[in-house]
C-alpha cells in the first residue's frame, strides 16, 4: 500500500505538471522545456538582421503595448493595454485600442519565447473578413517546425463541415517594434453570432452551453464539472450560477446515461451524430494527443449536444516525441493504429457497430480530399508554395531546428526535412486508415449512381435518364445505382433513392458501403 505521504507528493506532482492522459489513465511524463544545450545546433541564426517590412502576401499585425514590454509578457501578467494596427493584403488598415495577454498552457510556459496571444476589443470588431468578435487569438505554432499543422487540420474541419470551425489567416506580427514571426489569427472558441451561435441567455441562462473536456487542468476563475466519469470546464456561460450549473450537470448526466444504455434511435435524439462522426474522424486522422486531455470542445444547442469546434493541433500529425514515457505520445508519434476510440465520449460510441459503420462511410466520402493532402502538388504542397516567403521570414527569427518542449518531436535541422516528414506521415496515415476501413477501388456507396460520394436527387434522376435512354454527361455506376440488387438499373432504384433522400425508410441498404467484383453483384 502506498504510504500517505507518498500519495500526497504524487498528487501534487500530477497537479503541477499537466501530465497527458489517455483513456482515464494518468501519464507519468511531465511537460519540460528544452534548454539551449539540447537545441539542434543547425538551422537559421536567431540573431540575423530582420527586414522591418512585412511579406506582401499575408496581413501585417503591429501591436504596441502601453509599457513597451510586450515581448516579455507572461500569462500571469493578464491583460495589458495596447494599440493594434492590422494591415490586410489589399492595403486596408484597422487601428484600434485592445487588451492583450499571453494565451495557452504549454505554449505559455515562461521559457517559451515565441508566445501565443489573445487580444480583445472593447466591442465586436470585424478582422480580416472573418466576421465580428471582441476576442481574437494569435497562435505562434512554435512547436511545429512546418507551421502547417494547425492550418491543415482546420482546413480539413472546414471541408468536413464541422459546425463553427474557426476561420484562419496567416499573418506576421510585430510586437513593440520587434518582428516576432509568422502567426495564425483565429476566431477563438466562444459564444457569439459569428462564433459558436448558441443562446446562453434564455430561460435564465438554462438553455444552451459550451463545455471543454479537461482531464486534469485547474485554472482560476474556471468552473469544472464531473459527470459520468468525464470532467469538463464550463466555457459558456462564462460564470455559471448554481442553478445554471445544476442544469448543465443534469443535461450531461442524461446524455451520458443514454450513451451508456440507449439504442441508436435514442442516442440520435440527444447528440448530433453527424458532428460527432466528423469530429472523431478529424482527430483520429490527426492523432492529436490532446484529444484525451484538453482543448476538446462540445456545445449544447436546442436540446442536442454537438461535437466541436476543433482547436489546437500543433502537437499532432506525427509531431509527438515517441521516446517519452507517455502512451499518448507514443501512439501519436506513429502513423498507424487507432488512437481516439477510448477518449472522452467516444469510449461510449466507438463500441457501437452503427457508429463505426458511419465513420467508415465518412472516410470513404472524404477520401479524395485526404488523398490530396499528401499528393504531389496536392494541398500540403500548395500551402507550402503559397507561404514559402512568410515561412522563410519566420525562420530568420526562430531556429527551425529548435526543440522547444519534450512532448514535441525532436525537429530536423532544416525546413525541407521537417516538411518531408509531415507530408510522408500524412500519406502513411491515409494508407493505414484506408486499409483499416477496407476501402478499395471496388468500394461503392449504394445509391451513389453518379459516383460523387454523395447521395442526392441527382442520382435518382441519372438512373431515370439511363433507363429511358437519355444521354448522360458522365458514366453511371450500375453497381452503386442497383440498390435492390436486381442485376440491372430500373425506375424502382430511382424511386427508392428519392425516398432515402427525403428521409423515408427503404428496405435496402442505401448509403452503406459495399464491395463488388467485376462479374458479381455488390457484396454488402
Amino acid at each position: 500500500m502506498i504510504k500517505k505521504a507518498s500519495a500526497i507528493i504524487l498528487a501534487f506532482i500530477l497537479l503541477i505538471t499537466n501530465s497527458l492522459i489517455t483513456a482515464g489513465a494518468y501519464e507519468v511524463e511531465p511537460y519540460a522545456v528544452i534548454d539551449d544545450a539540447q537545441i539542434a545546433g543547425t538551422g537559421i541564426s536567431q540573431n540575423i538582421s530582420l527586414n522591418s517590412s512585412s511579406v506582401l502576401n499575408v496581413p501585417k499585425i503591429e501591436i504596441n503595448t502601453e509599457d513597451g514590454n510586450g515581448t516579455k509578457l507572461q500569462k500571469t501578467d493578464g491583460y495589458v493595454n495596447a494599440q493594434i494596427s492590422i494591415t490586410d493584403t489589399d492595403g486596408t488598415v484597422l487601428n484600434k485600442t485592445v487588451l492583450l495577454k499571453v494565451r495557452g498552457n504549454s505554449t505559455a510556459l515562461e521559457s517559451i519565447e515565441k508566445k501565443s496571444f489573445n487580444f480583445k476589443f472593447d466591442k465586436k470588431t470585424e478582422v480580416l473578413g472573418m466576421g465580428a468578435g471582441k476576442k481574437w487569438a494569435l497562435l505562434a505554432n512554435c512547436f511545429d517546425p512546418t507551421l502547417l499543422r494547425n492550418y491543415l487540420v482546420f482546413d480539413f474541419a472546414q471541408k468536413l463541415g464541422l459546425p463553427y470551425t474557426s476561420e484562419q489567416r496567416y499573418a506576421e506580427l510585430w510586437l513593440d517594434g520587434e518582428y516576432r514571426g509568422c502567426y495564425t489569427i483565429y476566431e477563438p472558441v466562444q459564444e457569439g453570432k459569428d462564433r459558436v451561435d448558441i443562446d446562453i441567455d434564455s430561460n435564465s441562462g438554462k438553455k444552451d452551453f459550451l463545455i471543454e473536456f479537461e482531464a486534469t487542468r485547474n485554472e482560476a476563475d474556471v468552473t469544472y464539472i464531473n459527470v459520468g466519469g468525464l470532467r469538463f470546464a464550463v466555457s459558456e456561460p462564462e460564470e455559471p450560477d448554481s442553478e445554471q450549473l445544476s442544469y448543465i450537470k443534469a443535461v450531461m448526466t442524461d446524455i451520458i446515461n443514454t450513451l451508456k444504455s440507449g439504442n441508436e434511435k435514442e442516442i440520435r435524439k440527444i447528440i448530433d451524430i453527424d458532428s460527432f462522426s466528423k469530429f472523431y474522424l478529424l482527430n483520429e486522422y490527426a492523432k492529436t494527443a490532446d484529444f484525451g486531455y484538453s482543448s476538446v470542445f462540445f456545445f449544447y444547442k436546442n436540446g442536442v449536444l454537438y461535437a466541436g469546434p476543433p482547436w489546437d493541433y500543433d502537437l499532432a500529425l506525427g509531431n509527438l516525441n515517441g521516446d517519452l514515457n507517455s502512451s499518448s505520445a507514443k501512439a501519436a508519434s506513429v502513423s498507424d493504429g487507432i488512437m481516439q476510440s477510448e477518449k472522452n465520449f467516444y469510449r461510449l460510441l466507438c463500441n457501437k457497430d452503427w457508429f463505426n459503420n458511419g465513420i467508415r462511410r465518412l472516410y470513404y466520402q472524404n477520401k479524395p480530399y485526404i488523398d490530396n493532402i499528401s499528393a504531389n502538388r496536392g494541398l500540403l504542397d500548395k500551402l507550402r508554395a503559397d507561404h514559402t516567403e512568410v515561412f522563410a521570414h519566420n525562420f530568420t527569427k526562430w531556429n527551425v531546428g529548435r526543440w522547444w518542449l519534450n512532448y514535441q518531436k525532436v525537429p530536423y535541422k532544416t525546413y525541407d526535412e521537417n516538411y518531408s516528414f509531415l507530408k510522408k506521415w500524412c500519406g502513411e496515415r491515409n494508407k493505414w486508415l484506408t486499409d483499416y476501413f477496407n476501402i478499395t477501388s471496388n468500394t461503392v456507396m449504394i445509391g451513389d449512381a453518379d459516383s460523387d460520394r454523395e447521395i442526392t436527387g441527382i442520382d435518382a434522376t441519372a438512373i431515370q435518364r439511363e433507363v429511358l435512354g437519355i444521354p448522360l454527361k458522365f458514366n453511371i455506376s450500375v453497381q452503386a445505382g442497383d440498390v435492390d440488387f436486381s442485376g440491372h438499373l430500373e425506375i424502382t432504384d430511382a424511386t427508392f433513392i428519392q425516398r432515402y433522400v427525403i428521409g423515408i425508410n427503404t428496405p435496402y441498404s442505401i448509403g452503406s458501403l459495399s464491395m463488388y467484383d467485376e462479374y458479381e453483384l455488390p457484396i454488402v
